[in-house]
């Protein structure tokens, strides 16, 4: 059985498609609109999967794509062939834009970040903290207060009566429901002192 040799493939792209892109090149420079759709149709398949792959999201990525060529657009008069073919030229635009894309997606990250913790602040640890020992020392304090100073602070504080409606209710007088109110304080006063004075070690 006989084989035929299989043509060699050449890694030199074919004399056409290098004058075609030539064409392309110097339609862009000149503003041939065609040109520039030509160029679109033949690299913006390339540029969306570079920025898709660098951005990881699809929406971006076609945003990047088309900065990219409005880009290429707008400079075509900074773009030298003699430099570097035109494929070359728009994957280094798409570079910048890339670039430029996740700059902006840290610039947004950070005013969200920014704008929930102004949404929700979060009390520091420490005054979480104090607010819990406050509340205990006045539990603490109010146990050892007189009965009859105790049932008055309650009333007060957790029923909000006014000094009246805590002499209607109990029957007591008026005056001295005040007194018992005056020097219940001042033992809460007292006590909550001494108890921060413990805490800080002063």
């Amino acid at each position: 059985m006989t084989t035929h040799p299989r043509p060699a493939t050449t890694l030199v792209p074919p004399v056409e498609e290098t004058r075609y892109e030539e064409e392309l090149a110097r339609g862009l420079i000149e503003a041939d609109e065609e040109a520039f759709a030509a160029i679109y149709r033949r690299w913006g398949s390339l540029v969306h999967t570079m920025a898709t792959r660098s951005l990881g999201d699809t929406h971006e990525a076609e945003d990047v794509t088309q900065q990219v060529f409005i880009g290429a657009w707008r400079g075509r008069h900074r773009f030298r062939p003699d430099r570097g073919a035109l494929g070359a030229w728009l994957v280094g635009i798409t570079r910048r834009k890339v670039v430029d894309a996740l700059a902006a997606r840290g610039r947004r990250l950070a005013v969200i970040e920014s704008a929930a913790q102004d949404a929700a602040p979060v009390r520091p640890v420490q005054q979480a903290s104090d607010e819990v020992l406050d509340r205990v020392l006045l539990v603490e304090a109010m146990s050892r207060l007189p009965h009859a100073q105790r049932e008055v602070l309650c009333m007060a504080f957790y029923e909000d009566l006014t000094q009246v409606q805590i002499s209607e209710r109990t029957g007591v007088p008026l005056g001295t429901v005040k007194s018992h109110a005056r020097r219940g304080l001042h033992r809460l006063r007292t006590c909550v002192d001494q108890g921060d004075a413990r805490g800080t070690g002063v």
